[in-house]
């Protein structure tokens, strides 16, 4: 099924790109050249109605038809999904046309070029999940629509501005939540909590908020501050007592501890495990300036080796010893020791 629409696809590709080279009679006058343009329309021609639009605009810069053409246009490129060429065609008449009484349909067909653009003929026949994209054209489609509804409240266009107004910021909040549970994949808990902070603080009254808040617990609490996973677990219970994250009463978290083992310890069952996990705090850098440390207290000589009153090495440089005696390689676990 989906490879006949991908055919289809192409065939009106073909057919616009095809259709798009139509020479317009040089000979039209301003009102015919206008009234094919309008019939284009009509009839679905969009990449007809183009080619006359421009040429009546071209022909007859201050004609009778000259505005209308250029507010055809943005709607001829929006329906020939050509979004760059629609807000540009958009702009370009608010700039010229600011105190037209039809300013607000291109403040609107802008917002709802950038409103589709990531929903073209492709995302119509397969299953996109549009919150895990890339936010840019709903964030534009957000912001050109905001400036429709507060530069003309009573535009015939405000009210459904509005409304994909709604669907956008809870789309935005969506993105925003999946990016915290990347951070919490990547084990990255002081950036998932800053992001679940930022959803509660400037997504309020989306479904989002909950997510933001479990983010929150979440990375507290791999982080080990009680406290703040406390504080923020209660607001979720008292808000959202229905949240996926609660069971029970008690906190669920959405993503399972990262296991970093490598490619080598996750095949052999950790037998032969090349670096041992590490402990809370600290990092590889840490352990290399360590070992380097101990390498080169090993390297002092014995006469000049700090001692005690009883002539032993001193407590402090016990430990490190029989931690450096007690490391193996991965050699010796192959051997199991034979040929340590």
């Amino acid at each position: 099924m989906h490879v006949k629409h991908l055919l289809l696809i192409a065939i009106l590709g073909l057919t616009a790109a095809c259709s798009s080279t139509d020479t317009v009679d040089e000979n039209l006058s301003e009102t015919e050249l206008y009234q094919q343009a309008q019939d284009d329309l009509d009839n679905s021609s969009y990449a007809s109605a183009v080619s006359k639009l421009k040429a009546l605009e071209s022909r007859f810069p201050f004609g009778r038809y000259a505005e209308q053409a250029q507010l055809n246009l943005i709607y001829a490129y929006y329906k020939s999904i050509e979004p760059e060429a629609a807000k540009s065609a958009a702009e370009r008449f608010i700039r010229l046309h600011p105190q037209d009484p039809n300013v607000d349909y291109a403040y609107y067909l802008k917002g709802l070029t950038s409103f589709e653009q990531d929903r073209g003929l492709m995302a119509r026949f397969l299953p996109l999940d549009l919150t895990k994209r890339d936010p840019g054209a709903a964030r534009d489609s957000f912001n050109e629509f905001a400036q429709l509804t507060s530069r003309y409240p009573n535009s015939r266009y405000s009210p459904d501005a509005k409304e994909r107004m709604i669907y956008l910021r809870n789309l935005l909040a969506a993105y925003e939540v999946h990016v915290g549970h990347y951070y919490i994949k990547r084990q990255a808990y002081v950036a998932a909590a800053t992001r679940g902070r930022y959803i509660v603080e400037n997504f309020q009254e989306t479904p989002a908020v909950a997510d933001g808040l479990a983010l929150m617990i979440d990375a507290y609490q791999r982080l080990g501050l009680t406290d703040l996973a406390a504080t923020s677990l209660e607001v979720l219970k008292l808000n959202y007592p229905d949240s996926a994250n609660l069971v029970d009463g008690q906190f669920v978290a959405s993503e399972a501890e990262a296991d970093n083992r490598s490619w080598l310890s996750k095949a052999t069952l950790g037998m032969l495990e090349s670096d041992a996990p590490l402990p809370p705090g600290e990092t590889r850098a840490s352990q290399d300036i360590q070992r380097q440390y101990e390498s080169a207290v090993d390297a002092i000589p014995e006469e000049l080796q700090p001692q005690n009153k009883d002539g032993s090495a001193t407590e402090e440089q016990a430990p490190q010893s029989e931690k450096s005696s007690g490391s193996r390689s991965v050699w010796s676990y192959m051997t199991f020791g034979v040929f340590d």
